[in-house]
């Protein structure tokens, strides 16, 4: 039988409540009470981690998410989101490592292959992110920003055919998308 601490679970519901009515500061510090409390505790990084970066103190959300995944049970999502906020600040080789790592854990993260791909786009590893944007599209085939990301690398590479195909392929479920890519590439595509 498990035994509840009430000191834990009162932190966790204060920091709920001052979630639910906006008050994002009270909630922060209400979580780095109980990190206090409970150094290293899995809730309170996690949580920290994202109020951080929700209120645009991204390093400090990079250094929480840093805590979390030094954990033996980081789970992939925690690498995810570290890498997420390593892109945003261009940590871009860091970056990389954490959407790697996440992808050790889950490969089947989609949002780890589109940041994957990002990054290396960044790092002008395009064959590299070809491969991590295809294999984004693979696991969200609806989804227009991988097929919008790996256009604008074939144009860079100098292979407007392969745009053609993926212009005329978004026109079939983002035609937003497709008219955006034949503005900025120039190409114009009829629909097959």
């Amino acid at each position: 039988m498990m035994k509840i601490d009430l000191k834990w679970q009162l932190h966790k519901w204060r920091g709920i409540t001052w979630i639910v009515f906006g008050r994002t500061a009270l909630a922060i510090e209400t979580y780095e009470d109980m990190l206090a409390d409970y150094p290293n505790d899995t809730y309170a990084l996690g949580s920290l981690a994202h109020l951080y970066s929700e209120a645009g103190n991204k390093q400090a959300s990079i250094n929480m998410y840093k805590k979390l995944v030094t954990k033996p049970d980081a789970p992939a999502f925690a690498w995810y989101n570290l890498g997420f906020q390593q892109e945003e600040m261009k940590q871009v080789a860091d970056a990389e490592f954490s959407f790697r790592r996440a992808l050790e854990l889950d490969e089947k993260m989609d949002l780890a292959w589109y940041g994957l791909g990002l990054t290396l786009i960044q790092q002008q590893r395009f064959e590299e992110a070809i491969k991590a944007l295809k294999r984004n599209t693979q696991l969200q085939p609806m989804s227009p920003y991988a097929w919008y990301q790996l256009a604008r690398v074939h144009m860079d590479r100098q292979e407007p055919e392969e745009t053609v195909k993926i212009i005329r392929h978004l026109k079939g479920f983002e035609p937003k998308f497709a008219a955006q890519l034949e503005r900025e590439t120039g190409l114009e595509v009829k629909a097959s």
